[in-house]
């Protein structure tokens, strides 16, 4: 949530900071603003809304003048959405601009102090205050104030700050909020993520916590909070500027949804050698592994979903018991973790603050931490024991398609490769199940070749007030997944049960006409969610059944979607499949705004 852009160079910046933050918009934010140094003073132009109000009010930014400025989409916290509340935040004689995502924990106190001292504040926002400190403390010396700043502030922030006083710099500084520095020829930035920047540059430096960086056209340096000088490795940014653009498809989710063939088979196949899963970012070796008595799972949203998927998977395959928390509450409850627990923590975008706290919570009660993220250099990948990427490349849309199924395949190869450490997988299903595995991303083609059936259904559904899911085991656990996605993009009312508890309250609620969407690809269980299925069906529900193409015969029942036969440790990544779509072409039919959608934030940096 919310985006930082900022630009020292010889062009204008004006056009380049909107079209950064253009960029950033699938972050979510509620409004948007720039500021310039023009060399005699700091202009500010800020509104609420969509970063398109914004170019209106500036024409595209060619009526703000300044080769120096900062940017920022906002997504409220601290008072609502408004102009005067939008980012960035200017000091009370207009010398020092502020742009700042996260959250100051202490701001009020800091508020007040300044407020007795005759400080008037603007704004509702906890960000004012950073300015305000900024220009109270300010002897003619910026990075002696700026370290004097952050020794009051309390919280998470990534900074950008610009002075009056000297228009030819740029101050960024990092704590528990994602900042990186691009490294241009006579120009150079700063952003919250690096597709703001990928149409200038692929060189960047990551910021660590309480990192730093004073940057200038002809330079950067990077200091520590005693001033002393860091030495970073450049990093290149590999992927394409194209994988952050739409590419001729209408939305980003569309085109994500898409690419997931060729993103699973890149988690995939660098990890399979020789008919072997071979994960070398694990440090675990099989003596350290058996003395875990329990996996502890840690996520929040759509990757808590998969942590629930690797419930059954890890339990049935490696014998050892798993929880799965939510991260927003696993702090709160005095968790029994030590060391004999294993903690996997689960965030597409390494910075999910309930997420990342979660998992330090875990860590200083002697828990070792693998981590499966997207995001290299990230904060919770860069503070785990062990890391593994997913390398699903950039993904714009808010609601998550092809991060999620990079991270089931992430759990399959973990499963497979303790499995085979544990000895609690014979040989002949471990090759079985390599082979599967291999032949996932063509499957997952050949579901995708049949989206119109999909498109059909949903044109029957999209005007639903409520729809249900329903399933068991791993069925249950994929419901989850699909109900949410319905529900965040279409606005539609949706719930996942476990099919069994129908009976037990939840079935009050279907009546005539009521779609629900039965998952029924677990082999074992076809005659339970059959029934089920029926229970549904004798009180008015319209069903939609999805299920494996050996049982063709679950279409007199309802209305089918068949998925390729898999085992059924791969059958979610097949399943997911039909309940994206459905969630998008839904949500296009409806007419909503698919790849940000409203309230929402793809990276969630604060609590």
């Amino acid at each position: 949530m919310c985006g930082i852009v900022g630009y020292i160079g010889y062009e204008q910046a004006g056009p380049f900071l909107l079209d950064g933050l253009q960029t950033l918009e699938y972050r979510g934010y509620d409004s948007a603003g720039i500021c310039l140094n023009d060399g005699s003073e700091l202009i500010v132009k800020k509104a609420k809304g969509k970063v398109g109000d914004l170019r209106k009010l500036t024409d595209d930014g060619k009526n703000t003048k300044g080769t120096v400025g900062i940017g920022h989409t906002r997504w409220a916290t601290h008072g609502e959405p408004s102009d005067v509340n939008a980012h960035p935040h200017l000091s009370e004689s207009g010398r020092f601009a502020v742009v700042h995502n996260g959250i100051i924990e202490n701001y009020q106190q800091l508020k007040d102090n300044l407020t007795a001292k005759g400080i008037v504040f603007r704004s509702m926002t906890d960000t004012e205050v950073i300015a305000q400190l900024i220009e109270y403390y300010y002897k003619g010396d910026l990075i002696d104030t700026i370290i004097k700043v952050l020794e009051k502030l309390e919280g998470s922030y990534a900074l950008g700050v610009i002075s009056q006083d000297d228009p030819d710099e740029i101050i960024a500084v990092r704590k528990e909020s994602p900042l990186i520095i691009g490294i241009g020829e006579n120009e150079n930035y700063i952003a919250s993520d690096v597709t703001a920047i990928l149409s200038k540059t692929r060189k960047i430096y990551r910021l660590e916590n309480n990192e730093i960086a004073i940057i200038r056209r002809d330079g950067i340096r990077i200091i520590d909070t005693d001033k002393d000088e860091l030495h970073k490795e450049i990093e290149t940014v590999e992927w394409d500027v194209s994988a952050a653009e739409k590419g001729g498809y209408e939305h980003f989710m569309f085109k994500e949804i898409m690419e997931q063939p060729e993103a699973v088979a890149k988690t995939i196949s660098p990890r399979l050698k020789n008919g072997r899963v071979v994960l070398d970012e694990i440090h675990l070796n099989a003596e350290q592994l058996r003395k875990f008595t329990k996996i502890n799972i840690l996520a929040c949203g759509s990757a808590y979903h998969v942590g629930v998927v690797a419930k059954y998977i890890f339990e049935k395959m490696l014998r050892i018991p798993v929880e799965v928390d939510l991260a927003s509450e696993f702090r709160y409850r005095d968790p029994i973790i030590n060391d004999r627990v294993l903690t996997v923590v689960i965030s597409q975008s390494g910075e999910t603050a309930d997420t990342k706290e979660a998992m330090k919570e875990a860590q200083r009660r002697g828990s070792h931490v693998i981590s499966i993220v997207n995001v290299v250099g990230s904060a919770i990948a860069v503070e785990s024991d062990d890391v593994i990427y997913t390398w699903a490349g950039p993904e714009i849309a808010v609601a998550t398609t092809k991060a999620y199924s990079t991270q089931l395949a992430v759990i399959y190869l973990m499963a497979l490769y303790f499995a085979d450490m544990l000895g609690t997988i014979v040989p002949d299903e471990y090759k079985a199940l390599i082979g599967e595995l291999e032949s996932l991303p063509e499957r997952i083609t050949k579901i995708l070749e049949n989206k119109e059936r999909i498109q059909y259904l949903a044109s029957k559904f999209f005007n639903s007030r409520d729809v249900f899911f329903i399933g068991r085991n791993i069925d249950y656990a994929l419901s989850l997944e699909g109900s949410l996605k319905l529900k965040e993009i279409s606005y539609i009312h949706s719930e996942a049960y476990a099919a069994g508890e129908l009976k037990h309250g939840t079935i009050s609620l279907i009546e005539k006409g009521t779609p629900v969407i039965a998952l029924a690809t677990h082999e074992e269980l076809i005659g339970k969610i059959v029934s089920n299925i029926e229970e549904v069906k004798t009180r008015g529900a319209d069903v939609i059944v999805i299920a494996c193409d050996t049982h063709p015969e679950l279409a007199n029942i309802g209305q089918a979607i068949f998925i390729p036969k898999s085992c059924d440790m791969l059958l979610p990544s097949l399943a997911v499949i039909p309940l994206q779509l459905f969630a998008y072409y839904v949500s296009s039919l409806k007419g909503c705004d698919i790849d940000k959608p409203r309230n929402l934030a793809k990276s969630v940096t604060v609590e």
